[in-house]
C-alpha cells in the first residue's frame, strides 16, 4: 500500500445518512440498479481514451466526485476489488484470489474533471502495483482505533465486472444469474459496473439500516446527471459539475419556494391605528391590574410621538428603550414608531457593560426610560426621557402625529450576539415585519378572540411578533413581568387567569411550565421558536394543548422564516416550510443547491432579509450576499451558518450550527444527534454534548445533563446507566468520555441555553461509579499527575477507571509512553484490562500484585456463564482492541485476550507461527482445561486462530 494512503486516512466517509449510523455494524441490504445508455457509454469511452485512462478509472472517478458531491469530503478512500490473477500460475486455477484495494481520493481545491482523472489514474496503477498485499495486512499497517460501527479504511466500494453475460450451457446443464431475495450488504454503500452490448450497467447495493429506497434511486439519477455533465465539459471543476436533474432544481428552487402573497404596504404602527378604528373599546394590553383599550392605548402612544418629535425624532432616528415589562413599555414602542424613529430595546436586567456598548454603538439620539433605572444607567449622550416622570410634559396631543413614516424605513434595531466578536445590530424597517405579522396571523393563525401570553424580553426580536401581532388583529396582549417569567409557579398561574390561547416562548420557558405541574390548556396554541425544540419536549407538549409549532428563523431575516405544526414527533422535529414570501435554499460553499437529504448551509431570501448589521459594512457584505436565483438584482440572501437539509416532502430539518460540527479523533461528529440521544435516556431531563479544548492535549466530547428530579438512574452511584445507554445506540466516538450533571443549563438572557457558560469538567461534577479517593504513597501521586495530564482533567482519584475518565487507545498509547519514561519500565497496553485504575497499576509498578509475566492471557472481561472467547492479537496490535467487541457481547460471555509473550521486556519474543500456537494453547488450557473452545482473532490473529484450531486443541475437544 503506498504510503499516500497510510498517513493519516480519514476514518469514515460521512455521507448523509437516513438513520443515525447503529453502534454495531448491520448488513441488511438491498439494491437498486440503473443504466448508461451506449451513447452515453461510447462519450465516456471517448473521454478515457483521450485522457490515456480505462473505462474503469473514469467511472471510478465521476463516483469519487460524486461521495464527494453527497459528504463534502475532500479526502475520501473507495474500496475496489481486483481479480489478483496477474500469475500465469493462477490464472486457469479455479477458487477466489480477488483482493480489495483501498484507493485514496484528493479532491480538494477543485479540482477539474480532467485532472481528477489523472490523479485517479496513478493511484490505480500504484494500487495495481501492490494489489498482492491482502488487504488484512493493510488494515494491519494503518494502526487504526477500530470501531464496530462500521467497515475500516473504506465505507464505499466500487466493484468493475469485467465478465459477460451468463448464457453458456455445459452439455445439459445451463447457467443464468438469479437475483436473490436476501441481499447482504458488506459495506454502506457498493456500486457495481458491469459493461454490456446496451451500454454501462450498474447496481447500488446499500445498508437498508442507513439508507432509504427512496434516497438510493435519488443517488442514482444524480450518478447519472453527473456523468451527462463530465462528458459534456470535463475541463469544468468538480464542484460545479451538475448534479440535480432538472425536475429536481425547478422544484428545489422554484416550487418549494412559491410563496409569493400579497400583504399590506404599511407600517407596524400603521396596522395598530386600523385596528384602533375598528375596536377602540377592546382591551389591547394588560399588565397585572392594570389594562389600557386600544384607544387609550393610541391616544398614549401619540402623546409620547408628539413630545419625541419635539426632540428630533424622525424616519431612522434611533431611540433607545430602557423599561421594565409594563403597559409603559407598549407606549414607548408604539410611541418611537408613530414618531418615524426606529427603536432600539435594551433590557435593563441585561450587564450594564453590554447596555453601555449599544448605547454607543448605536448612537441613540434619545433614551425612553423610567426613573428607577436613569440613576443606574452608564454614561451615555442620549436625551432622556423618563415616562414616570416627565408624564405632566408628555402629555399633549393625542391625535395621530404628521410625519410620513414608509414601509422601508428603520423599524427597530436589534442586538444579536454572534459565536464570535461583540454584539451587531441588525437593522430591520417595518416593511419586513409587517410581512411577518401578516404571515404568522395565518400560520398558525391569530384572531381578534385570541389572548397572547407575552414573556419575552423585547431585547429578544421574537418579542415583536408577541407585542404587534396581537395589536394587529385585535386581539388581547397579557404582559407578566420578568420575575414572572422567570418563575414557573407563577408563569403557571397567569397562564391559567389569564386564559390565553397563544403563547411562543423559548423549550426552556415550556419546561418552566412542566416542572410546575402544568396540566395542559386545551385551547393553547403552542409555539416552541428561540432554540431547537427537541424530540421528547416535543412529545410531553404533543398532549397538553390545541396545537403545537415550532418556528425557526434568525434575526437577520425578521424572527421567523419557517413554520412547522408538530403533529407527530419521529427521529427529529422538522423546522417546516417557508412562510409567506420567503425563500429557503440549502447550498453547498459554491452556492450550488444540495440534493434533498443532503445537508447544506441555509440561506433565506425574501421580505424578511434585514437591511444588514448597523456601521458593519465588511459583515454585512460576508453574510447577506447576492442572490443568484432572483432577477431582481438587489435581491439578498442571508447566510444563516445553520447546517440543514431537505426532507422528501419539502420540509426543512435544522442539523445545528456550522461550527457545531466538530470532529474528534477523526471523526465528524453530530453534537445533536448526541443531545437528542442522552435526553431519550430515562432520568435524562435536558442534555447537551460539547467538545471541550481547555488542554492542548486532546479534545474531549463532554456530555453535560439535568437529571429529573428524584429519578436515581442518574445518580451519583450509578451513572454508567447513562454511559452504557450511550454505548447501546451510538457509535463509540459519539459517546461523552465526561458527563456533568448540572442542577440547570446555564441561559442567556434571551432564554436560550448558552454553550459558552457550560463549566468545565472537574472532579466534584464528573460523575462516575466510584468514591473518589486521594493517592496515599508515591506511586500512585505520580500515576495520578500523568493519568490526569493524559486524560486532560484536573484530578484522578485511585479508584477511577481509565476507561470511564475518557481513555481510548490513542490515549494509552500515550500513557504508557509517559509511565516508561518516568519508572524505566515497559508495560504492555494489555495491562490495563488488568490494572484500569491507578491502585491497581500502583500495585503492579510495586509489585505489590503479579503482572503474570509468565502469561499471554489478559482478561478482557472474565465474568460471565457462556464458554470463554480466546481473542488472538494482530501483529503489532494490542488486545487493547478488544474492549469495544468484549463490550457488546455482554456481561454473560467471558473475553480474554491473548497478547505476544514478552511484550513487558521480561520474557523471550516468539517469532514463529508453530511456537505462538504451541504456546498459546498451554496457557488457554489454564483458564479451560476442557473444550468447547471458542477462538477469534483480527488480521494475523485470525492466522493464530487457525494455526491454534489445526494443532492439539481440536484433537481432543471442538
Amino acid at each position: 500500500m503506498a504510503k499516500s494512503v497510510r498517513h493519516g486516512i480519514p476514518p469514515t466517509l460521512e455521507l448523509p445518512l437516513d438513520r443515525p449510523r447503529s453502534a454495531k455494524q448491520t448488513f441488511v441490504g438491498n439494491s437498486q440498479s440503473f443504466q448508461f445508455s451506449q451513447e452515453l457509454t461510447n462519450q465516456l469511452q471517448t473521454l478515457s481514451q483521450r485522457s490515456g485512462t480505462t473505462l474503469y478509472m473514469t467511472v471510478l472517478a465521476a463516483f469519487g466526485v460524486l461521495m464527494h458531491r453527497y459528504s463534502r469530503q475532500e479526502d475520501i478512500v473507495i474500496g475496489s476489488p481486483i481479480a489478483n490473477r496477474n500469475y500465469q500460475e493462477v490464472e486457469s486455477l479455479i477458487g477466489f484470489f480477488v483482493n480489495t484495494l483501498a484507493l485514496r481520493l484528493n479532491l480538494a481545491n477543485q479540482p477539474s474533471f480532467t485532472d481528477l482523472l489523472q490523479q485517479v489514474r496513478q493511484v490505480t496503477l500504484d494500487a495495481y502495483a501492490h494489489q498482492d498485499l491482502p488487504f488484512s495486512k493493510v488494515v494491519e499497517q494503518l494502526e487504526l482505533d477500530r470501531n464496530l460501527s462500521h467497515h475500516p479504511v473504506f465505507q464505499v466500494m466500487f466493484t468493475w465486472q469485467n465478465i459477460p453475460d451468463y448464457h453458456e450451457e455445459l452439455g445439459d446443464l445451463s447457467i443464468k444469474l438469479l437475483k436473490l431475495e436476501s441481499v447482504v450488504a458488506k459495506f454502506d454503500l457498493d456500486v457495481s459496473i458491469i459493461k454490456s452490448e446496451s451500454g454501462l450497467q450498474g447496481t447500488f447495493t446499500y445498508n437498508t439500516d442507513l439508507f432509504d429506497a427512496a434516497t438510493i434511486e435519488r443517488m442514482t439519477a444524480h450518478f447519472q446527471t453527473l456523468i451527462a455533465g463530465i462528458v459534456d465539459n470535463f475541463q469544468q471543476p468538480i464542484d460545479q459539475l451538475p448534479l440535480l436533474t432538472t425536475d429536481e432544481r425547478h422544484q428545489l428552487l422554484v416550487k418549494w419556494n412559491d410563496t409569493a402573497t400579497e400583504y399590506p404596504q404599511k407600517c407596524i404602527h400603521q396596522l395598530f391605528e386600523e385596528q384602533v378604528e375598528r375596536t377602540p373599546d377592546a382591551v389591547a394590553v394588560v399588565f397585572e391590574e392594570q389594562q389600557l383599550t386600544y384607544r387609550e392605548l393610541n391616544q398614549r402612544a401619540n402623546q409620547l410621538a408628539h413630545y419625541l418629535q419635539k426632540l428630533g425624532v424622525m424616519p431612522d432616528v434611533l431611540v433607545g428603550i430602557c423599561l421594565e415589562r409594563s403597559l409603559e413599555m407598549v407606549v414607548a414602542l408604539l410611541g418611537v414608531l408613530k414618531a418615524g424613529g426606529a427603536y432600539v430595546p435594551l433590557d435593563p436586567g441585561y450587564p450594564t457593560e453590554r447596555i453601555s456598548f449599544v448605547l454607543q454603538d448605536a448612537q441613540v439620539k434619545v433614551l425612553v426610560t423610567q426613573k428607577s433605572l436613569a440613576s443606574r444607567l452608564p454614561d451615555h449622550t442620549a436625551t432622556v426621557v423618563c415616562l414616570d416622570g416627565d408624564r405632566e410634559t408628555i402629555a399633549s396631543s393625542q391625535v395621530a402625529v404628521a410625519v410620513e413614516v414608509k414601509p422601508d424605513n428603520l423599524a427597530y434595531v436589534i442586538y444579536t450576539s454572534g459565536s464570535t466578536g461583540k454584539p451587531k445590530g441588525v437593522l430591520i424597517p417595518h416593511r419586513n415585519a409587517v410581512n411577518l405579522l401578516n404571515s404568522i396571523q395565518q400560520k398558525p393563525g391569530l384572531t381578534a378572540d385570541d389572548v397572547l401570553l407575552s414573556v419575552t424580553t423585547i431585547s429578544f426580536d421574537i418579542a415583536v411578533s408577541e407585542i404587534f401581532l396581537p395589536l394587529s388583529v385585535g386581539a388581547k396582549l397579557v404582559l407578566v413581568s420578568q420575575q414572572v417569567a422567570a418563575d414557573g409557579i407563577q408563569l403557571l398561574e397567569a397562564l391559567n387567569t389569564s386564559g390565553a390561547t397563544f403563547m411562543q416562548p423559548t423549550p426552556v420557558t415550556w419546561r418552566l411550565l412542566l416542572e410546575a405541574g402544568w396540566q395542559g390548556s386545551p385551547n393553547l396554541k403552542m409555539i416552541s421558536t428561540g432554540e431547537a425544540l427537541p424530540r421528547e419536549l416535543a412529545n410531553r407538549l404533543l398532549p397538553m394543548g390545541a396545537e403545537l409549532w415550532n418556528l425557526y428563523g434568525p434575526t437577520e431575516t425578521t424572527i421567523w422564516s419557517t413554520a412547522c405544526q408538530v403533529e407527530e414527533v419521529n427521529q427529529g422535529i422538522a423546522i417546516g416550510y417557508p412562510i409567506v414570501n420567503t425563500q429557503a435554499y440549502i447550498l453547498d460553499p459554491n452556492l450550488q443547491p444540495v440534493p434533498v437529504g443532503v445537508p447544506g448551509e441555509l440561506h433565506i431570501g425574501g421580505a424578511g432579509v434585514a437591511r444588514g448589521y448597523l456601521d458593519r459594512f465588511e459583515l454585512t457584505e460576508q453574510k447577506f450576499i447576492p442572490n443568484p436565483f432572483s432577477a431582481v438584482a438587489e435581491s439578498k440572501l442571508y447566510k444563516t451558518g445553520d447546517l440543514a437539509r431537505f426532507l422528501p416532502n419539502g420540509q426543512i430539518e435544522c442539523l445545528g450550527r456550522i461550527d457545531y460540527q466538530v470532529k474528534v479523533r477523526g471523526f465528524r461528529i453530530e453534537l445533536g444527534e448526541i443531545e437528542e440521544t442522552m435526553t431519550d435516556c430515562p432520568g435524562v431531563k435536558q442534555a447537551i454534548a460539547i467538545v471541550r479544548e481547555d488542554r492542548a492535549i486532546d479534545k474531549t466530547l463532554v456530555g453535560y445533563f439535568v437529571p429529573e428530579v428524584g429519578n436515581g438512574q442518574v445518580a451519583h452511584h450509578q451513572m454508567s446507566a447513562l454511559r452504557k445507554f450511550l454505548k447501546a445506540r451510538l457509535p463509540d466516538y459519539m459517546v461523552p468520555t465526561q458527563f456533568m450533571i448540572l442542577d440547570a443549563m446555564p441561559l442567556t438572557p434571551n432564554g436560550k441555553i448558552d454553550r459558552r457558560a457550560l463549566p468545565a469538567p472537574d472532579a466534584d461534577h464528573i460523575q462516575l461509579d466510584t468514591e473518589f479517593v486521594l493517592p496515599s504513597n508515591p506511586t500512585e501521586e505520580i500515576l495520578a499527575t500523568i493519568w490526569a495530564d493524559v486524560l486532560g482533567v484536573e484530578q484522578v482519584g485511585i479508584h477511577d477507571n481509565f476507561f470511564e475518565l475518557g481513555g481510548h487507545s490513542l490515549l494509552a498509547l500515550r500513557l504508557f509512553a509517559k509511565m516508561e519514561q518516568v519508572f524505566g519500565r515497559t508495560f504492555p497496553l494489555a495491562t490495563l484490562f488488568e490494572a484500569p485504575t491507578v491502585k491497581d497499576l500502583a500495585n503492579i509498578i510495586d509489585q505489590k500484585q503479579s503482572l503474570a509475566a509468565g502469561s499471554c492471557l489478559v482478561p478482557i472481561q472474565p465474568q460471565g456463564s457462556k464458554p470463554p472467547l480466546f481473542l488472538l492479537h494482530a501483529r503489532g496490535t494490542s488486545v487493547l482492541v478488544y474492549r469495544n467487541l468484549a463490550n457488546y457481547l455482554g456481561t454473560e460471555q467471558p473475553v480474554y485476550g491473548i497478547q505476544p509473550q514478552g511484550l513487558n521486556g521480561e520474557a523471550e519474543i516468539l517469532t514463529k507461527l508453530e511456537e505462538m500456537a504451541a504456546y498459546y494453547i498451554q496457557e488457554i488450557k489454564k483458564i479451560q482445561p476442557l473444550g468447547p473452545y471458542l477462538l477469534g482473532g483480527y488480521s494475523f490473529g485470525g492466522d493464530l486462530a487457525l494455526k491454534c484450531h489445526d494443532n492439539s486443541i481440536n484433537k481432543e475437544k471442538k
